[in-house]
């Protein structure tokens, strides 16, 4: 990604000064010619930002690798300076946001207050949030309409003030190295693919940002990134995990492994083949892709660090609840990513990960079928139901053996 000397008119703010949020996102933004401002809860990394005039953004690929250099960029703790905050969304084109989906909630109120405080001359903001889950945006958008955050009389003409449009991200971001400071190294590979519909009606345009895929119809593009990146990653962090591997690329460099990925990536091919009319031959080269990327050795990662928070990766619409159950209902195979999901119901009070520990929890004092509707959101009624109830009843049994 080239740097560009566009004059800084435009601005952006960015919730979520993380690895994905400094080195993706925000990188964007910057050779987009905006100036970003972060918000972010961690006072460290507001500091760090606030104190040091640059940070670098490392691509690493086979091919070599490349640095590019953030520079105009501001941040602000959201806890401790809300009104300040506010102002900053208020006079923004543009806000962005890589938090995590459980956090949206949280970041809802001080987007809504800005969003009613902008001004009637300026045109409607856009927000994109950049999440990895089927309609984040969506998400987002509910929490700021909320009766608790936007009064019933704003919401009806907020499009005048915000449009909101749902997105799909894709690029691996490893765990970095502990002395990096505000430096992030990350895959060269990268896809961002954002609705067009919400910014065009009544005339209107996208926002002007280099990088970014616009589409009219998100649904295959979020589906199959989730069910080949996100299902291929975690398939073979949580049998890399079970099988005591240290890393992903460890994982895989394990013939059995791989395979497990190889049949979880079939299974879910299978369905987005036929759901969104998608060629087989493409598919498969882009299963291929995948693949490669996550067993690339200049991102070494830890199964336990890309398998942490197994409660979300087992829940209705995610990588393996989500693709299995549609593929159940219509009588075809899901058996690998029963299998996978069998690996993350035993991903278990794993060090530093609470929702493992909660899991363990959840797994010693609920029945298979409890577990099943409360993790999983799976009811009775589906096809998938009582696969996944054989497959807690398994987990649960070994765990009375030890």
């Amino acid at each position: 990604m080239a740097q560009h000397s566009t004059t800084r008119t435009k601005k952006a703010v960015h919730f979520g000064a993380g690895n994905i949020g400094r080195g993706f996102v925000a990188c964007f933004l910057h050779n987009s010619g905006y100036e970003v401002v972060f918000a972010d809860v961690n006072d460290a990394i507001i500091d760090k930002l606030n104190a040091q005039p640059s940070y670098k953004v490392i691509e690493v690929g086979a091919e070599g690798t490349t640095e590019n250099t953030i520079t105009g960029y501001r941040a602000i703790n959201s806890k401790t300076h809300e009104d300040d905050l506010v102002r900053e969304i208020a006079t923004a084109d543009v806000v962005t946001c890589s938090v995590g989906p459980n956090i949206l909630k949280f970041i809802a109120p001080v987007i809504a207050k800005g969003i009613d405080q902008r001004k009637p001359e300026l045109p409607p903001m856009a927000v994109i949030a950049c999440e990895n889950a089927i309609g984040a945006t969506d998400t987002l958008a509910e929490f700021i309409k909320a009766p608790q955050n936007t009064p019933e009389g704003r919401v009806e003409d907020m499009d005048t003030r915000a449009r909101f449009a749902n997105s799909a991200i894709d690029r691996i971001v490893p765990a970095q190295d502990p002395d990096a400071g505000l430096d992030v190294k990350l895959e060269k590979f990268y896809e961002w693919v954002v609705e067009r519909t919400p910014f065009v009606r009544d005339g209107g345009s996208q926002p002007s940002i280099e990088g970014i895929q616009w589409v009219d119809n998100l649904q295959p593009y979020i589906e199959r990134k989730l069910y080949t990146v996100n299902t291929g990653h975690a398939t073979a962090a949580y049998h890399g995990y079970n099988r005591r591997k240290s890393t992903v690329y460890d994982a895989l460099q394990d013939r059995g492994i791989q395979d497990e990925v190889r049949m979880a990536l079939s299974n879910t091919a299978n369905l987005i083949t036929q759901k969104h009319g998608i060629d087989k031959k493409e598919q498969d080269t882009y299963v291929d892709k995948i693949v490669q990327r996550i067993s690339n050795p200049h991102l070494e990662d830890a199964v336990e660090r890309v398998g942490r928070a197994p409660l979300r990766k087992l829940s209705r619409k995610e990588r393996f609840i989500g693709p299995a159950a549609e593929l159940a209902e219509h009588g075809k195979d899901c058996g690998a990513l029963l299998d996978a999901a069998e690996m993350a119901f035993r991903f278990q009070n794993v060090e530093g990960d609470e929702e493992s520990a909660e899991l363990a929890k959840i797994m010693a004092e609920n029945s298979p079928e409890q577990v099943v509707e409360q993790v999983c959101g799976l009811h009775p009624s589906e096809k998938l139901y009582l696969k996944v109830v054989d497959v807690v009843k398994r987990v649960q049994a070994d765990s009375e053996d030890e």
